[in-house]
């Protein structure tokens, strides 16, 4: 399937355990301010986690203007008006690894704790399965560990662990911990051909 057909199946709307709504949507060109203003509240301490320079108005405006939804696909969480979480499925189209996507997910800190990554990471496992992916894999640092402690609850196993192997913005090192998941296609669900 392509992610042309994935892309119809937006806008989402999901309620959570405690009756939080949220729509679920990709990122779109005139959502630059909304954006930049999502990443502006995330915590200090918590950006050192993310690969690119975020608060940076001119990084936010590059990755608006250029969508390419077959190589990242920014899935976002809208409530209250505004942009609360961001999971992303980056893909390679072509190489060794073009059958390998990588997710990543944040979510802002008021709306945590309602199950709103596990829902978005949830959904970016769906997309990689329709698109023909066979793993997906999801990338931490050590300290991360509730998010490690969510994606295994969700089947990702451990691949790989480096300690002090990354260092932050700070120059910090951290230990490197490498995620995955076997994607099962409908056909392995349903048990056909055997």
């Amino acid at each position: 399937m392509s992610i042309e057909l994935e892309v119809q199946k937006f806008p989402k709307k999901i309620v959570l355990k405690d009756g939080f709504q949220a729509t679920l949507r990709p990122l779109k060109k005139d959502d630059e301010k909304k954006f930049h203003q999502f990443f502006l509240e995330v915590p200090a301490e918590e950006l050192m986690f993310i690969k690119h320079r975020v608060t940076e108005l001119t990084a936010i405006r590059e990755w608006c203007q250029s969508i390419d939804l077959g190589r990242n696909f920014p899935l976002l969480a809208v409530a209250d008006q505004k942009i609360v979480g961001c999971a992303t499925l980056h893909q390679q189209l072509g190489g060794w690894k073009r059958h390998i996507g990588r997710v990543s997910v944040l979510v802002l800190p008021h709306y945590r704790g309602r199950g709103l990554a596990r829902a978005m990471v949830t959904e970016i496992t769906h997309i990689s399965r329709n698109v023909g992916l066979e793993h997906i894999e999801a990338e931490f640092i050590g300290e991360q560990e509730a998010a490690i402690k969510m994606f295994a609850m969700l089947g990702f196993s451990n691949l790989a662990r480096f300690e002090d192997y990354v260092k932050d913005m700070q120059a910090i090192t951290h230990d490197y911990v490498l995620m995955g998941l076997t994607l099962k296609v409908d056909e392995e669900y349903a048990g056909v051909g055997g």
